[in-house]
């Protein structure tokens, strides 16, 4: 009896024995198990990171000590099974030591009562993974978060409240900026709700700040068109003013265009502004294309007249003088300013084009000494002819004149042909014409060439010269050389000297009070023929300058310096 008490106490020691170890056990595999709920191998984050962006907050939200999180299905199932792995690791290392146990005899029989425990303990063990997995699931779906709301109207949902305040502070300082004053919202107007909320429906903060600065209404981001500094408008429509620009550089352009551009400066301005200033795009269309307040002015050169001026600008002569009032027709001077338009458009348009085209080859001329011919005077010998070339330029146009022609390259077609002169060496006496007239006096022109309507009995209202008012007696010098065809009283004329230049030009001086050469005498080109006075039909002291040309009266204007 001694000995069965003996052995029966060894074997309940043995089982609590077990008991404990099974005991320590169970304790390693459930601290390994909240192990597993707060670290994961580092290899398994390495490869969980290549998913995507979301997988490097769940190594963060590992490496602080959190429960790894997730939106995704896949993922949510593989940090499942990788925490499981551990359990069952540790079960598989249990029986295995339990199995080498019996195989060294070391295993004795336990109690039907330990064996159901043991059998429980796994069931429990696996019941927990699942609980603590349950909640590592429900967490990677659902986080606090904060839902804004502006005057009872839901916006957006935000991580934390202080980045929705920061939102706000941030909506009333760009509004007050926009606006030129200042602006707070009402106390009571933005409310921030937080608790938990789905990850998915978590917005950005920069929808929020969208939001909540439409529901203000104050303000709107907006792009502003800008020609030269000058705001022509603004929309709340992104691209639509670049597109307006595009099409007004379509204008005009050819497949031959190689460039199109303003010569303003154009610009597009994105930012916020206030909403009462956002404009129809049609309005800002119109206004491009209209003009503005301002000047183009033309300086008149040598050459010039007024009637070609005003036809080269698309102008009558009246339209010309209206821009310009004060100005006599019959009498403008080289460096003159004339306007030409009191408005400019908008956008000044400069395209570039590259044209190919046949052009005229100057001819070279020779000039052959001829003595018994003047200096001055010239006779074709052998008359010349024009080559010609294919010729590759690009051509710059502003608002559709031409402003620049630079010439590519040319290629010869056809050569020109050289044209061989006489040129006279014989001294040419002072008194032959030179071709070109000088005033015949200095003054102001009180009547020009042309209808008028003096108000004066028996003045003429066809004026074929101009009338030049100057003290009297003043000197009137011949207008060129020639020789004096006439001297004497012509009625209405007064006293009147005529000059036959010789070259199919004469000229008249009338009006004078008397005279200071006799017909058929030779006169230079500024030498003293009369005096001014008031003779014949005239209201006072001036010259009567007249020129006929081939027999027919000309405005003398027109050949005067």
């Amino acid at each position: 009896m001694a000995k069965a008490d003996q052995k029966r106490k060894t074997e309940s020691a043995r089982a609590r024995k077990t008991d404990r170890e099974r005991a320590v056990s169970a304790a390693d595999l459930f601290e390994a198990l909240l192990g597993w709920i707060g670290s994961f191998p580092d290899a398994l984050f390495r490869r969980i990171s290549r998913i995507g962006p979301r997988t490097r907050t769940l190594v963060r939200e590992h490496r602080a000590g959190h429960f790894p999180e997730s939106d995704r299905r896949l993922v949510q199932f593989f940090l499942l099974m990788a925490g499981l792995f551990r359990f069952w690791r540790s079960l598989a290392k249990e029986r295995l030591f339990r199995r080498r146990r019996r195989s060294l005899g070391i295993e004795t029989t336990v109690t039907a009562h330990t064996m159901r425990h043991n059998r429980l303990r796994p069931l429990l063990f696996v019941a927990v993974a699942l609980i603590f997995a349950g909640i590592a699931a429900f967490f990677s779906m659902y986080t606090t978060a904060t839902t804004v709301t502006y005057k009872g109207e839901p916006l957006e949902t935000v991580r934390d409240v202080e980045e929705a305040r920061l939102v706000a502070a941030q909506v009333e300082t760009f509004t007050s900026q926009t606006l030129g004053g200042s602006f707070l919202f009402d106390e009571n107007a933005i409310q921030y709700t937080s608790g938990l909320v789905r990850r998915s429906e978590i917005g950005e903060v920069s929808d929020l700040k969208k939001e909540l600065t439409d529901q203000i209404g104050l303000v709107t981001y907006g792009y502003s068109l800008y020609i030269d500094d000058e705001l022509v408008g603004s929309t709340q429509y992104e691209g639509a003013l670049e597109a307006l620009i595009d099409q007004i550089k379509r204008i005009g352009t050819s497949a031959d265009t190689l460039s199109v551009d303003f010569v303003e400066d154009v610009r597009i301005v994105p930012g916020y502004l206030p909403t009462a200033s956002l404009t129809n795009l049609g309005e800002i269309a119109e206004v491009i294309n209209s003009t503005k307040v301002g000047e183009e002015t033309y300086t008149v050169v040598s050459g010039d007249t007024w009637s070609q001026i005003a036809y080269d600008h698309g102008m009558t002569n009246d339209e010309l003088l209206a821009l310009n009032p004060g100005y006599n027709i019959d009498w403008i001077h080289i460096g003159d300013e004339l306007v030409l338009s009191k408005e400019v458009p908008y956008l000044t348009v400069k395209v570039t084009e590259r044209q190919n085209y046949v052009d005229e080859v100057d001819f070279d001329i020779i000039y052959v000494d001829d003595a018994s011919m003047y200096q001055g005077d010239t006779r074709v010998i052998k008359k010349g002819s024009y080559g010609t070339a294919d010729i590759v330029a690009d051509v710059e146009y502003v608002n559709g004149i031409e402003t620049e022609r630079t010439v590519i390259s040319k290629v010869m077609l056809t050569a020109p042909l050289t044209e061989t002169r006489a040129r006279g060496t014989k001294e040419r006496p002072s008194w032959m014409a030179t071709g070109s007239f000088r005033w015949p006096v200095s003054g102001r022109i009180t009547s020009g060439f042309g209808y008028r309507n003096t108000g004066i009995r028996g003045a003429s209202t066809d004026h074929k010269g101009i009338d030049i008012a100057c003290s009297y007696g003043t000197p009137i010098g011949a207008a060129d050389g020639g020789t004096v065809e006439f001297t004497g009283y012509k009625g209405a004329m007064g006293y009147t000297v005529i000059i036959d230049h010789g070259n199919g030009f004469k000229t008249y001086y009338e009006h004078c009070s008397s005279f200071a050469v006799s017909a058929g005498a030779h006169v230079y080109k500024g030498q003293t023929i009369a005096y001014v006075g008031s003779t014949g039909v005239s209201s006072g002291p001036h010259c009567h300058f007249g020129v006929l040309r081939n027999g027919t009266y000309v405005n003398p204007i027109n050949y005067l310096p």
